[in-house]
C-alpha cells in the first residue's frame, strides 16, 4: 500500500486496523450485552461474525468460558487479533478466521451463541438474523448492533448518508417485531452511548486518518476518503438524537 493513489479498500482497512474498534462499541456496552444472556457459563461454543480485530471478541473470551471463533474478510483484521488471543494468553480458546458472514463455515444448530458488533447491515438485518438462526442450537442466543433510528423523524441527509454507505436505517420496533418473526424470542435492545461513538471511535479514527494525509501526500484518493469520513462525524454531531447503533438481543425458540 505504498503506491500514491491507494484504493478505497486500502485505505479502509490502513485506517482501521490500528484502532481499537473498527466502529461504535466499547467493552463496557459489550459486557452490558452479555448481562442479558443469563448462564455464561452454558456457552460453550460462539461465534463473533465481522469481529475486525476483535477487541470485543476477547472481551466475550474472558467472560464466557467456551471456545469462539472470530470470522472477518480482512485478513489484516484477523492477523491482529490471533496475534492478540496469543499475547493474552486467550489463544487456546480464540481463533481468528477469514470468511463472510453469509456463508458461515460452521456446522447448522452447532453455536451457543453469535455475535457481531457493527457488521449485520452489510448484510442486512432481516437477511442477517435469519441466515445465522440456522447455526444456533435452541435456546442459543444472538446479541447484534446495527444502526436504527431512534426517533420518529428521519433526516434525508442521514437516510441518504446510510443508503449511499449500502445500508438502510430502521426503527427500534421495526428490528425488534423482525427478530420475533425470524424465530427468537426478544430478550433486550439497548442504544450505544454517545461516547462509543465519539471517544472510541471517531477520535482515534481522526489520529489515523492524519497518518494517512502525511503518507500519502496530494493524493485525491485519500483526500476524498478523509473527507467523507469527517463528514460522517459532522453529521453525527448534528443528528445524533435520531439515530444510532442498537444492541439487539435475542434467544433462539
Amino acid at each position: 500500500m505504498e503506491n500514491k493513489q491507494p484504493s478505497i479498500l486500502d485505505l479502509l482497512i490502513e485506517a482501521h486496523v490500528g484502532l481499537e474498534r473498527q466502529g461504535p462499541g466499547s467493552a463496557e456496552t459489550t459486557c452490558k450485552a452479555l448481562g442479558f444472556l443469563g448462564d455464561l457459563a452454558q456457552i460453550s461454543h460462539a461465534a463473533d461474525l465481522g469481529c475486525g480485530s476483535g477487541p470485543q471478541t476477547l472481551e466475550l473470551a474472558r467472560h464466557v468460558p467456551g471456545s469462539i471463533v472470530g470470522l472477518d474478510m480482512s485478513p489484516d483484521f484477523i492477523d491482529v487479533l490471533n496475534e492478540n488471543a496469543g499475547k493474552q494468553g486467550l489463544g487456546g480458546r480464540v481463533k481468528g478466521i477469514v470468511g463472510s458472514m453469509d456463508d458461515l463455515p460452521f456446522d447448522g444448530e452447532s453455536l451457543d451463541l453469535i455475535w457481531s458488533e457493527g457488521a449485520i447491515d452489510n448484510i442486512g438485518f432481516e437477511e442477517g438474523i435469519a441466515h445465522w438462526r440456522g447455526f444456533l442450537k435452541k435456546g442459543g442466543y444472538l446479541a447484534v448492533t446495527c444502526p436504527s433510528w431512534l426517533t420518529a423523524e428521519h433526516p434525508e441527509v442521514i437516510e441518504r448518508f446510510w443508503s449511499d454507505a449500502g445500508s438502510g436505517l430502521d426503527s427500534v420496533e421495526h428490528n425488534v417485531a423482525a427478530l420475533q418473526a425470524c424465530g427468537y424470542r426478544f430478550v433486550a435492545s439497548f442504544a450505544l452511548p454517545e461516547y462509543c461513538w465519539t471517544e472510541k471511535y471517531f477520535a482515534p479514527r481522526e489520529a489515523a486518518l492524519q497518518g494517512l494525509l502525511k503518507k500519502y501526500p496530494d493524493s485525491e484518493t485519500v483526500e476524498a476518503f478523509v473527507a467523507e469520513n469527517r463528514h460522517e462525524v459532522k453529521l453525527y454531531s448534528e443528528y445524533k438524537r435520531h439515530y444510532g447503533y442498537v444492541f439487539y438481543i435475542g434467544q433462539k425458540r
